[in-house]
């Protein structure tokens, strides 16, 4: 006799369709991967683009965002500056009352390490970052952002979520929900966090807000045994049985039906059935996508990942940092080429000591130089991997932090916090390589040009531009207003396309 769940269903005296298989079965993986099999006929519905039609020609299909939790200094790897050699070690005089985050405002602090020209473009490069040397007349560099706080979360929800406090999109939510996915087997939004531990706000900075909850990014540990938590069922459970299971369902179709009624409208229980339905369907592609097993020997030394190591040392190094980086960049770029539209990669978390984030309040050198060696060989191995598939056309690469750091020492050997002016860079899908963009004052503290600073709004509409997305048209109504990633703000930076 036949007790599946699917069979009872069936048996019933009257036709019961997809849908309503998904809510009786309670969204279980078996059921789900299931009812795959039984014919798609929502299938147009279920994976469509939301907005479904550009609004104009798009330049890129895909993103990567590079976040450098705890505020990586621009002065020190990207926006050289002459005159803090000059007056190393001279007292600071800004020229007007600072507000410091703590008591950053010592003396002038020339640049950390030397900086030499790179590529066709000549463009000045910090020492740990000289990776990205060979790859930078493909990058673009705006020197002129600006923040709008100097405290850590809220600067992070900006960068992310175009609003410094949380119940706002993700950007990556925001392409998801106006381009929907190009793989129906694997996510449209993928965040790959530090191993370490999450960065200021958690999973605030990849949050689906007031969108559909399945715009939301899903998290992936590459490298780990386990990369996708609850992907696959836990290893101790071989007590569950089919009883169980047909009887765990029927209860989660009780309870289904029950607080769908008492909550109309509400998108969370459809996106629960979406979200188990795609996890069905990742039990298959996402091990596929994220083995780098076959990848050739050249390709996983280009990202500097070390197989033979089998466990890092206690201290901060970067050969660590480069096999971290490198596997969650590699990763991302499989990612990539099967159809992710939005992949965050992040380097940084917000815990532990010696410091293992970018805020180096003590010491620069020891903090941001294994980071930024790490981040740079990956990052560089990536713009080259997406360039020689034919990707790189196509696909933005946005590389940010929360905010700089001050150009004045704090103890020394640190640099405080500085939200008045830092760097971003964007390469590929659209920008114009080898060229820097708004550039900063002689001492790196604020925008040369102060009336015309570059905003987090300015860099999110070029990128919704070059995905064919005009920035003031994709909206969400919330609470009685039509939201955007771009607030009321922002413009597409024109010289920054190609």
């Amino acid at each position: 006799m036949n007790t599946s769940p699917f069979h009872r269903y069936r048996s019933s005296s009257s036709p019961i369709s997809r849908r309503d298989f998904l809510w009786r079965s309670g969204g279980g993986l078996g059921g789900i991967a299931l009812a795959a099999l039984l014919g798609r006929e929502n299938a147009a519905a279920l994976t469509a683009p939301t907005s479904g039609v550009l609004h104009h020609p798009a330049r890129a299909k895909r993103v990567v965002q590079l976040f450098m939790a705890g505020a990586a200094s621009h002065i020190d790897l990207f926006d050289f500056k002459q005159e803090l050699i000059n007056r190393h070690g001279q007292p600071s005089d800004f020229g007007e009352h600072v507000e410091a985050f703590q008591n950053g405002l010592g003396p002038w602090l020339r640049p950390v390490w030397d900086f030499k020209p790179y590529g066709k473009c000549g463009k000045m490069l910090g020492e740990p970052v000289a990776e990205l040397g060979a790859v930078v007349d493909e990058i673009a560099f705006v020197h002129n952002l600006v923040g709008k706080t100097g405290v850590h979360s809220q600067g992070t929800l900006l960068q992310t979520t175009g609003f410094n406090r949380p119940g706002f999109p993700s950007a990556g939510a925001w392409v998801s929900y106006g381009l929907g996915s190009m793989n129906e087997n694997l996510p449209a939004f993928v965040v790959l966090p530090d191993h370490r531990g999450l960065a200021s706000n958690g999973t605030k900075n990849w949050d689906s807000a007031f969108l559909p909850a399945q715009h939301q990014g899903t998290v992936i540990y590459p490298g780990l045994e386990t990369p996708i938590t609850d992907l696959f069922p836990d290893k101790r459970s071989n007590f569950t049985t089919a009883a169980s299971e047909a009887a765990s369902h029927d209860l989660m179709a009780v309870l289904n039906k029950e607080h769908a009624a008492t909550h109309p409208g509400d998108d969370r229980l459809e996106a629960r059935i979406r979200s188990y339905e795609l996890a069905a369907r990742m039990q298959l592609a996402a091990p596929e996508a994220l083995d780098i097993s076959k990848e050739p020997a050249y390709i996983k030394e280009m990202y500097g990942i070390r197989e033979d190591v089998k466990e890092w040392p206690k201290e901060i190094n970067a050969a660590e940092e480069m096999d971290v980086f490198g596997r969650k960049c590699l990763a991302a770029r499989r990612l990539l080429e099967r159809g992710v539209r939005f992949v965050q990669i992040w380097s940084g978390n917000d815990n532990g000591f010696p410091r293992r984030n970018w805020d180096s309040h003590e010491d620069v050198e020891r903090d941001h130089g294994p980071l930024a060696r790490g981040f740079a060989k990956g990052a560089a191995a990536l713009i080259k991997d997406l360039k020689q598939r034919g990707l790189l056309d196509d696909t933005i690469i946005l590389w940010t932090t929360e905010f700089g750091r001050m150009p004045s020492t704090q103890g020394g050997k640190g640099r405080d916090h500085n939200p008045y002016c830092f760097t971003n860079w964007l390469c590929g899908g659209g920008i114009r390589g080898g060229t820097s963009y708004g550039p900063s004052d002689e001492f790196g503290y604020k925008p040369l040009n102060r009336r015309e600073p570059t905003e987090v709004y300015d860099i999110h509409a070029t990128i919704l531009h070059l995905l064919g997305i005009n920035h003031e048209k994709l909206t969400y109504r919330a609470g009685g207003i039509d939201r955007r990633l771009t607030d009321v703000h922002g413009h597409v930076i024109e010289p920054l396309l190609a």
